[in-house]
């Protein structure tokens, strides 16, 4: 019996509801249980063996998710690899992928698991999954995740959505939103190029509910006013991640959508996706966990989870987790009561003689100055202080930039104290964003 019985169950039984719609064309239940089968030949036409580790690459589509099921289903090791990921071949080798699937190719490699984590899951014939941090230094890490207990909770069944796929195809949160999307019936809509006329087009055109997104892509609709242009009437929640939202941003965001829930969430490819539940629309303050998943702790202001679902740990990297169990996520965060603030990772703070600056704050302060369309914080060195502020910005078109830099100081004066100020101020034309919609800091 396979672990992913009780979805392939469900998706039978939502027959010709419609399921994903992908280059504008609708998939109905029906036809993503034709792929799931199909995908299930094209493994065994390939002679890809039960309990072996297969890389996927690609996005989002009806194919990807029945090759997808299919490969769980079989209880491998599924190592999904976005189009966004430059050189694969890294997540090949860290991953010791015997199997790597593009499209109709399969390339075999005379690969034998030797890594424990991996041998562990063979052994025991559970499937896993292998997902990697998105960081711009260094080599990604691996974390490799037992698919049993992570399936466990598709079981509770939830509302049925029609939900854009915004995040990418190993990123947890869209593993996170497509899984629970095909267990609950729900339409999913799947993106090409994740611009804002894109989303805001299919927003209007399938009458969207959900918008899960990040705080960068949130500015990008802002500054674009692309909900002048389209119908953003149907949506009932915006959900977002993945990095501090600037509080200006979340501000006006509340103002333009009143109706619609603004939700904060809180996961990471080592700990799984949390239960949290937002003050309120327009508040950064949040409650995180507090279900029998997961648990958190505040330690010297840094964020400590301790999760079921927590990784087996990574293949390239000593584990995180303390003797008992407990991570430290390296987030540093405020406390009123039972809400937390997240300020940002303790690796971006900047130490100004001794002060400490939040880059997320300061970005706020910017994108508060009509002009400013987006902005990024860092830091120089400074012989006395240690370090300093900086930032770059991207100004809207037609404004002169002499006159907006002496506005940007003039706001920082008012609003800001003296350490936090920008003491150099560059305009970029370039995007501030990765293709994952993080700030590229």
């Amino acid at each position: 019996m396979s672990c992913i019985d009780f979805i392939i169950d469900d998706i039978k039984s939502f027959g010709e509801e419609i399921a994903i719609v992908t280059d504008g064309k609708e998939y109905t239940y029906k036809d993503l249980l034709s792929e799931y089968e199909n995908a299930v030949a094209f493994l065994d036409e390939n002679k890809v063996p039960d309990c072996s580790v297969v890389a996927l690459r690609g996005e989002f589509s009806p194919k990807t998710i029945g090759m997808m099921l299919a490969i769980i289903g079989k209880n491998c090791i599924y190592v999904p690899v976005s189009t966004a990921v430059k050189e694969p071949v890294k997540y090949i080798e860290i991953s010791e992928v015997q199997f790597y699937i593009d499209g109709l190719t399969v390339t075999k490699y005379d690969t034998m698991p030797k890594h424990q984590i991996l041998t562990g899951l063979i052994n025991e014939n559970h499937p896993g999954l292998v997902l990697f941090s998105s960081g711009t230094t260094g080599d990604p890490k691996a974390a490799v995740h037992n698919l049993v207990p992570m399936l466990e909770k598709y079981k509770a069944k939830g509302k049925k959505i029609k939900s854009l796929a915004f995040l990418l195809f190993d990123h947890i949160g869209g593993f996170n939103t497509v899984m629970y999307n095909i267990s609950n019936g729900g339409m999913l809509v799947t993106l090409k190029n994740r611009s804002p006329e894109e989303v805001a087009s299919y927003i209007e055109k399938y009458k969207l509910e959900l918008l899960p997104t990040s705080p960068s892509f949130l500015n990008m609709i802002l500054y674009s006013h692309i909900y002048e242009k389209y119908d953003f009437s149907s949506l009932k929640i915006i959900s977002y991640g993945t990095e501090p939202m600037p509080e200006s941003t979340l501000k006006m965001m509340h103002q333009i959508f009143p109706d619609v829930k603004l939700k904060q969430t809180y996961g990471l490819s080592e700990v799984g996706i949390m239960r949290t539940k937002s003050e309120s629309s327009d508040s950064l303050w949040l409650k995180v966990g507090g279900d029998e998943d997961h648990q958190i702790k505040i330690v010297d202001g840094i964020l400590f989870i301790k999760s079921k679902m927590s990784m087996l740990g990574y293949l390239n990297a000593p584990s995180p987790f303390d003797e008992d169990g407990w991570m430290n996520t390296k987030d540093r965060v405020e406390q009123k009561g039972e809400y937390i603030k997240i300020l940002g990772r303790v690796s971006e703070l900047i130490n100004v003689g001794g002060e400490k600056v939040y880059p997320a704050e300061v970005e706020s302060v910017l994108l508060e100055v009509p002009g400013v369309k987006d902005a990024i914080v860092g830091k120089m060195p400074n012989p006395i202080l240690g370090s300093v502020v900086t930032c770059k910005v991207a100004a809207d078109e037609g404004h002169d930039l002499t006159e907006l830099k002496k506005a940007i100081q003039k706001h920082c004066t008012e609003r800001l104290e003296k350490f936090k100020r920008p003491v150099k101020i560059e305009f970029r034309e370039s995007s501030f964003n990765t293709a994952r919609f993080k700030r590229l800091r």
